[in-house]
Protein backbone atom coordinates (compact mmCIF):
# COMPACT_ATOMS: atom_id res chain seq x y z
CA UNK A 1 0.00 0.00 0.00
CA UNK A 2 2.85 2.05 1.00
CA UNK A 3 4.39 1.62 -2.20
CA UNK A 4 1.46 2.96 -4.34
CA UNK A 5 1.20 5.68 -2.72
CA UNK A 6 4.91 6.47 -2.98
CA UNK A 7 3.90 6.05 -6.92
CA UNK A 8 1.04 7.80 -7.34
CA UNK A 9 2.34 10.77 -5.53
CA UNK A 10 5.13 10.81 -7.72
CA UNK A 11 3.03 10.49 -10.38
CA UNK A 12 1.16 13.95 -9.09
CA UNK A 13 4.59 15.56 -8.52
CA UNK A 14 5.44 14.87 -12.39
CA UNK A 15 2.05 16.48 -13.66
CA UNK A 16 2.70 20.56 -14.37
CA UNK A 17 -0.99 20.92 -13.71
CA UNK A 18 -0.16 20.17 -10.21
CA UNK A 19 1.93 23.38 -9.99
CA UNK A 20 -0.59 25.29 -11.64
CA UNK A 21 -2.23 25.61 -8.15
CA UNK A 22 0.72 26.84 -5.96
CA UNK A 23 1.54 29.57 -8.40
CA UNK A 24 -2.28 30.41 -8.33
CA UNK A 25 -2.62 30.74 -4.61
CA UNK A 26 1.06 32.67 -4.49
CA UNK A 27 0.07 35.44 -6.79
CA UNK A 28 -3.16 35.67 -5.54
CA UNK A 29 -1.82 36.53 -2.16
CA UNK A 30 0.98 38.31 -3.12
CA UNK A 31 -1.41 40.84 -5.38
CA UNK A 32 -3.44 41.36 -1.98
CA UNK A 33 -0.41 41.84 0.31
CA UNK A 34 0.60 44.51 -2.57
CA UNK A 35 -2.41 46.52 -3.02
CA UNK A 36 -3.26 46.81 0.84
CA UNK A 37 0.40 47.45 1.78
CA UNK A 38 0.30 50.50 -0.88
CA UNK A 39 -3.63 51.43 0.47
CA UNK A 40 -4.78 49.36 3.11
CA UNK A 41 -6.26 52.20 5.02
CA UNK A 42 -9.07 52.80 1.77
CA UNK A 43 -10.09 49.96 2.56
CA UNK A 44 -9.94 50.08 6.06
CA UNK A 45 -12.04 53.36 6.35
CA UNK A 46 -14.64 51.98 4.13
CA UNK A 47 -15.79 49.34 6.21
CA UNK A 48 -15.43 51.42 9.54
CA UNK A 49 -17.21 54.41 7.91
CA UNK A 50 -20.36 53.66 10.00
CA UNK A 51 -18.69 53.38 13.43
CA UNK A 52 -16.60 55.93 13.85
CA UNK A 53 -17.65 57.68 16.13
CA UNK A 54 -18.39 54.34 18.73
CA UNK A 55 -15.57 51.91 17.81
CA UNK A 56 -12.02 52.97 18.52
CA UNK A 57 -8.88 51.62 16.79
CA UNK A 58 -5.77 52.51 15.83
CA UNK A 59 -6.16 51.69 12.03
CA UNK A 60 -2.29 51.38 11.04
CA UNK A 61 -2.56 48.01 13.88
CA UNK A 62 -6.17 47.03 12.34
CA UNK A 63 -4.23 46.11 9.19
CA UNK A 64 -2.04 43.42 10.41
CA UNK A 65 -0.63 39.67 9.44
CA UNK A 66 -4.31 38.19 10.67
CA UNK A 67 -6.76 40.50 9.21
CA UNK A 68 -4.78 40.25 5.76
CA UNK A 69 -4.99 36.38 6.07
CA UNK A 70 -8.91 36.55 6.91
CA UNK A 71 -9.33 38.81 4.07
CA UNK A 72 -7.50 36.50 1.79
CA UNK A 73 -8.85 32.47 2.81
CA UNK A 74 -12.26 34.46 2.35
CA UNK A 75 -11.05 34.92 -1.50
CA UNK A 76 -9.38 31.71 -1.84
CA UNK A 77 -11.35 29.43 -0.04
CA UNK A 78 -13.80 29.64 -2.35
CA UNK A 79 -11.63 29.16 -5.55
CA UNK A 80 -9.22 26.61 -4.25
CA UNK A 81 -11.73 23.54 -4.78
CA UNK A 82 -11.16 24.32 -8.42
CA UNK A 83 -7.51 23.87 -8.24
CA UNK A 84 -8.16 20.47 -6.07
CA UNK A 85 -10.17 19.14 -8.99
CA UNK A 86 -7.44 19.55 -11.40
CA UNK A 87 -5.51 16.71 -9.58
CA UNK A 88 -8.10 14.67 -7.96
CA UNK A 89 -10.63 14.24 -11.08
CA UNK A 90 -7.58 13.20 -12.63
CA UNK A 91 -7.55 10.06 -10.54
CA UNK A 92 -8.42 7.10 -12.42
CA UNK A 93 -9.94 9.17 -15.58
CA UNK A 94 -6.06 10.03 -16.28
CA UNK A 95 -5.40 5.93 -15.84
CA UNK A 96 -7.80 5.22 -18.73
CA UNK A 97 -7.03 8.19 -20.93
CA UNK A 98 -3.11 6.84 -21.28
CA UNK A 99 -4.23 3.12 -21.44
CA UNK A 100 -2.45 2.14 -18.35
CA UNK A 101 -5.49 1.35 -15.78
CA UNK A 102 -5.71 -2.00 -17.03
CA UNK A 103 -2.50 -2.72 -16.67
CA UNK A 104 -2.47 -1.34 -13.01
CA UNK A 105 -5.36 -3.56 -12.55
CA UNK A 106 -3.52 -6.89 -13.56
CA UNK A 107 -1.43 -6.76 -10.66
CA UNK A 108 -2.31 -8.00 -7.67
CA UNK A 109 -4.39 -5.57 -5.52
CA UNK A 110 -7.97 -5.04 -5.11
CA UNK A 111 -8.99 -2.12 -7.09
CA UNK A 112 -10.71 -0.95 -3.74
CA UNK A 113 -6.90 -0.36 -2.60
CA UNK A 114 -5.98 1.27 -6.31
CA UNK A 115 -9.43 4.01 -5.31
CA UNK A 116 -8.16 4.58 -1.70
CA UNK A 117 -4.84 5.23 -2.72
CA UNK A 118 -5.71 7.81 -5.42
CA UNK A 119 -8.19 9.13 -2.81
CA UNK A 120 -5.08 9.20 0.25
CA UNK A 121 -2.49 10.82 -3.12
CA UNK A 122 -5.28 13.68 -3.09
CA UNK A 123 -5.66 13.94 0.32
CA UNK A 124 -1.88 14.98 0.72
CA UNK A 125 -1.94 17.37 -1.91
CA UNK A 126 -4.50 18.81 -0.33
CA UNK A 127 -3.38 19.56 2.65
CA UNK A 128 0.26 20.29 1.49
CA UNK A 129 -1.55 23.25 -0.61
CA UNK A 130 -2.99 23.87 2.82
CA UNK A 131 0.14 24.27 4.16
CA UNK A 132 1.82 26.53 1.22
CA UNK A 133 -1.56 28.56 1.74
CA UNK A 134 -1.09 28.87 5.11
CA UNK A 135 2.66 29.72 5.12
CA UNK A 136 1.58 32.84 1.94
CA UNK A 137 -1.59 33.76 3.46
CA UNK A 138 -0.77 33.70 7.41
CA UNK A 139 2.76 33.79 7.74
CA UNK A 140 4.40 36.04 5.02
CA UNK A 141 1.59 38.43 6.03
CA UNK A 142 2.42 38.05 9.70
CA UNK A 143 6.22 38.89 8.49
CA UNK A 144 4.71 41.97 6.30
CA UNK A 145 2.40 42.93 8.28
CA UNK A 146 3.53 42.17 11.85
CA UNK A 147 0.84 41.38 14.41
CA UNK A 148 -1.96 42.50 16.65
CA UNK A 149 -5.61 41.93 17.65
CA UNK A 150 -7.93 41.54 14.72
CA UNK A 151 -11.48 42.83 13.19
CA UNK A 152 -13.74 40.71 11.74
CA UNK A 153 -16.55 42.14 9.47
CA UNK A 154 -19.70 40.01 9.93
CA UNK A 155 -23.07 40.21 8.77
CA UNK A 156 -25.82 38.79 11.07
CA UNK A 157 -29.35 38.67 9.94
CA UNK A 158 -30.09 42.49 9.11
CA UNK A 159 -27.17 43.43 11.06
CA UNK A 160 -23.46 44.57 10.46
CA UNK A 161 -21.32 43.53 13.14
CA UNK A 162 -17.56 44.23 14.19
CA UNK A 163 -15.52 41.54 16.33
CA UNK A 164 -12.68 42.23 18.05
CA UNK A 165 -9.98 39.28 18.99
CA UNK A 166 -7.01 39.84 20.98
CA UNK A 167 -3.89 39.04 19.15
CA UNK A 168 -3.09 36.02 21.88
CA UNK A 169 -6.37 34.50 20.93
CA UNK A 170 -6.47 34.34 17.24
CA UNK A 171 -3.28 31.21 15.77
CA UNK A 172 -5.13 28.67 17.61
CA UNK A 173 -8.06 29.87 15.73
CA UNK A 174 -6.33 30.12 12.62
CA UNK A 175 -5.18 26.34 13.38
CA UNK A 176 -8.58 24.97 13.37
CA UNK A 177 -9.89 27.06 10.51
CA UNK A 178 -7.12 25.56 8.28
CA UNK A 179 -7.78 21.34 9.85
CA UNK A 180 -12.01 22.51 8.85
CA UNK A 181 -10.57 23.40 5.36
CA UNK A 182 -8.98 19.94 5.00
CA UNK A 183 -11.92 18.35 5.72
CA UNK A 184 -14.11 20.49 3.20
CA UNK A 185 -11.42 20.61 0.70
CA UNK A 186 -11.36 16.71 1.15
CA UNK A 187 -14.60 16.32 0.09
CA UNK A 188 -14.34 17.85 -3.48
CA UNK A 189 -11.11 15.46 -3.80
CA UNK A 190 -13.92 12.60 -3.27
CA UNK A 191 -16.60 13.98 -5.96
CA UNK A 192 -13.50 14.48 -8.24
CA UNK A 193 -12.76 10.92 -7.27
CA UNK A 194 -15.96 9.38 -8.37
CA UNK A 195 -16.70 11.31 -11.05
CA UNK A 196 -12.94 10.52 -12.15
CA UNK A 197 -14.58 6.89 -11.80
CA UNK A 198 -17.29 7.67 -14.73
CA UNK A 199 -14.97 9.26 -17.20
CA UNK A 200 -12.14 8.02 -19.69
CA UNK A 201 -10.17 11.46 -19.83
CA UNK A 202 -9.32 14.03 -17.48
CA UNK A 203 -11.22 17.08 -18.98
CA UNK A 204 -14.79 15.56 -17.96
CA UNK A 205 -14.50 15.00 -14.38
CA UNK A 206 -12.60 18.11 -13.60
CA UNK A 207 -15.20 20.53 -15.15
CA UNK A 208 -18.06 18.88 -13.88
CA UNK A 209 -16.47 18.89 -10.20
CA UNK A 210 -16.17 22.86 -11.03
CA UNK A 211 -19.93 22.88 -12.75
CA UNK A 212 -21.14 20.90 -9.62
CA UNK A 213 -19.25 23.60 -6.98
CA UNK A 214 -20.46 26.27 -8.64
CA UNK A 215 -23.86 25.64 -9.49
CA UNK A 216 -24.31 24.31 -5.56
CA UNK A 217 -22.81 27.44 -4.26
CA UNK A 218 -25.25 29.51 -6.10
CA UNK A 219 -27.89 27.57 -4.32
CA UNK A 220 -26.72 27.77 -1.63
CA UNK A 221 -26.67 31.87 -1.51
CA UNK A 222 -30.20 31.98 -2.60
CA UNK A 223 -31.77 33.16 0.41
CA UNK A 224 -35.30 31.64 -0.09
CA UNK A 225 -37.29 30.46 2.82
CA UNK A 226 -38.27 26.76 0.70
CA UNK A 227 -34.46 26.26 -0.22
CA UNK A 228 -33.46 27.22 3.30
CA UNK A 229 -35.91 24.46 4.39
CA UNK A 230 -35.55 21.86 1.86
CA UNK A 231 -32.15 22.58 -0.34
CA UNK A 232 -29.25 23.91 1.70
CA UNK A 233 -28.80 21.33 4.51
CA UNK A 234 -28.40 18.40 1.96
CA UNK A 235 -25.60 20.46 -0.31
CA UNK A 236 -22.03 20.29 1.16
CA UNK A 237 -21.49 23.58 -0.44
CA UNK A 238 -23.65 25.12 2.50
CA UNK A 239 -20.64 23.64 4.87
CA UNK A 240 -17.75 24.77 3.16
CA UNK A 241 -17.03 28.23 4.85
CA UNK A 242 -17.69 26.71 8.43
CA UNK A 243 -14.40 27.63 9.16
CA UNK A 244 -15.71 31.12 9.82
CA UNK A 245 -16.46 30.12 12.59
CA UNK A 246 -13.76 29.54 14.65
CA UNK A 247 -13.65 33.34 14.25
CA UNK A 248 -16.97 34.10 15.63
CA UNK A 249 -15.63 34.66 19.59
CA UNK A 250 -19.28 34.08 22.23
CA UNK A 251 -19.59 36.30 25.14
CA UNK A 252 -21.01 36.25 28.36
CA UNK A 253 -24.40 37.50 29.75
CA UNK A 254 -23.43 40.86 29.45
CA UNK A 255 -22.59 40.65 26.05
CA UNK A 256 -18.87 41.02 26.93
CA UNK A 257 -16.67 38.50 24.68
CA UNK A 258 -14.94 35.98 26.09
CA UNK A 259 -11.52 34.95 25.09
CA UNK A 260 -10.68 31.06 24.15
CA UNK A 261 -14.70 30.74 23.12
CA UNK A 262 -16.54 29.66 19.78
CA UNK A 263 -20.52 31.61 19.22
CA UNK A 264 -21.50 27.99 18.03
CA UNK A 265 -19.91 25.33 18.66
CA UNK A 266 -22.35 22.83 18.12
CA UNK A 267 -23.04 24.15 14.65
CA UNK A 268 -19.32 23.76 13.64
CA UNK A 269 -19.38 20.59 15.09
CA UNK A 270 -22.28 18.95 12.66
CA UNK A 271 -21.19 20.86 10.00
CA UNK A 272 -18.02 18.57 10.15
CA UNK A 273 -20.20 15.29 10.69
CA UNK A 274 -21.70 16.56 7.45
CA UNK A 275 -18.61 16.76 5.47
CA UNK A 276 -17.46 14.00 6.74
CA UNK A 277 -20.33 11.99 5.69
CA UNK A 278 -20.17 13.43 2.14
CA UNK A 279 -16.61 12.25 1.91
CA UNK A 280 -17.94 8.67 3.01
CA UNK A 281 -20.89 8.39 0.46
CA UNK A 282 -19.25 9.56 -2.41
CA UNK A 283 -16.02 7.47 -1.80
CA UNK A 284 -18.62 4.14 -1.13
CA UNK A 285 -20.31 4.73 -4.56
CA UNK A 286 -16.71 5.56 -6.08
CA UNK A 287 -15.88 1.48 -4.70
CA UNK A 288 -18.92 0.29 -5.43
CA UNK A 289 -18.68 1.66 -9.56
CA UNK A 290 -15.22 0.40 -10.03
CA UNK A 291 -15.81 -2.28 -8.42
CA UNK A 292 -18.12 -2.86 -10.92
CA UNK A 293 -16.91 -0.96 -13.88
CA UNK A 294 -15.54 -3.18 -17.10
CA UNK A 295 -12.73 -1.87 -17.79
CA UNK A 296 -11.60 -1.59 -21.40
CA UNK A 297 -8.75 1.05 -21.98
Amino acid sequence: MWSLLQIELYKISRRPRTYIAFAAIAAIVLIFQVAFKADGQSYMNLMLQNVQDNFEIDRNKAINGYFMCYIILNTLLVQVPILVALVAGDAISGEANMGTLRLMLCKPISRTQVLMVKFLASFIFTIILLLWMAFMALFLSMLIFGTNDMLIFRVKGDESQILQITADDILWRYIAAFLYAAVALTVIAALSILLSVFAENSIGPIVATVCIVIFFTIVSNINVPVIDRNVKPWLFTSYLVGWKGFFYIGTNADGQPLKGSLENWESIRNSLNILIAHIIVFLGIAIVVFKRKDILS
